[in-house]
């Protein structure tokens, strides 16, 4: 089922000379579509606005966006779109061209079913070697240089671990390879500062509000692995998977926690995850 849409045209190829393929120059936002619709577009589209900020990369306009992105679902019921946007082609060296002229990239494709044991009973992550850097520039924003999630993903394989958990170059706990992670004690619920690494994933900001409107009590910082370990309840978040609770990481097993289980179900209600 996979469609491509390059600048609101039906495109299979990207000229060799955009920046997004030579320098990782652009960003990028992964969308679940459910019924026909993007939930989640009004979170994905404040990131989006962000990160073209942060970059110097201009916005583009939403309902250009909205107006391709609905002739790409068609009929679709159930599926992924992925939303590319680089600094669009320019000549050698780092320099960016000007004027800019942005490219859009728009992908289709099918969603990828999931076990509904990951979210019942959880997943095992596996605890990456790869260390992330420290970059407070581009902190946050979903940016298309994505090796060390690369490096990472691929230090496992086969269906042993679901997930790999990331710290940085300091060993503090930042995230998961595809995912944002939480995690509770004594009904207080944590998750790392990203202001230094990592990605602010959309669900990552809903969890984050659900907890709010549960009177669950959240804290932000840097936490050494030790601090997942001596944890009660452990999960993980992004935008297609919803909420996944966590039941090994570090040679420990968890169960699935009544904080784990109220924001799945806050989500479900509210989401139709």
């Amino acid at each position: 089922m996979t469609r491509i849409l390059l600048n609101g045209k039906p495109a299979e190829h990207i000229h060799i000379l955009d920046r997004g393929l030579q320098y990782g120059d652009g960003l990028f936002e992964t969308l679940r579509v459910q019924s026909g619709q993007v939930p989640l577009w009004s979170y994905h589209w404040q990131r989006l606005q962000k990160g073209c900020q942060r970059l110097a990369i201009p916005v583009p306009e939403e309902n250009i966006l909205l107006q391709e992105m609905s002739a790409l679902i068609g009929a679709a019921q159930q599926a992924v779109v992925k939303l590319i946007i680089t600094r669009g082609e320019g000549p050698r060296g780092y320099a960016a061209p000007a004027p800019t002229r942005p490219s859009r990239i728009m992908i289709l494709s099918e969603a990828a079913g999931t076990p509904a044991d990951y979210w019942q009973h959880g997943v095992r992550l596996y605890p990456c070697q790869t260390r992330l850097g420290i970059n407070p520039a581009l902190a946050g924003i979903k940016h298309l240089n994505r090796l060390e999630q690369v490096l990472a993903r691929n230090e496992w394989s086969g269906q042993e671990y679901q997930e790999g958990v990331l710290r940085d170059i300091d060993g503090n706990i930042v995230e998961g390879t595809m995912s944002n992670i939480f995690w509770c004690k004594d009904n207080q619920l944590y998750t790392p500062d990203l202001s230094r690494c990592g990605v602010e994933g959309v669900m990552r900001e809903i969890v984050i509000g659900l907890a709010k409107q549960g009177s669950i009590s959240i804290t932000m910082g840097l936490w050494a692995e030790s601090e997942l370990v001596d944890a009660e309840e452990i999960f993980i978040s992004n935008s297609l998977i919803g909420i996944w609770p966590v039941s090994y990481i570090f040679n420990k097993t968890f169960t699935v926690g009544p904080v784990t289980r109220q924001l799945q179900l806050m989500l479900q209600a509210e989401y139709a995850f």
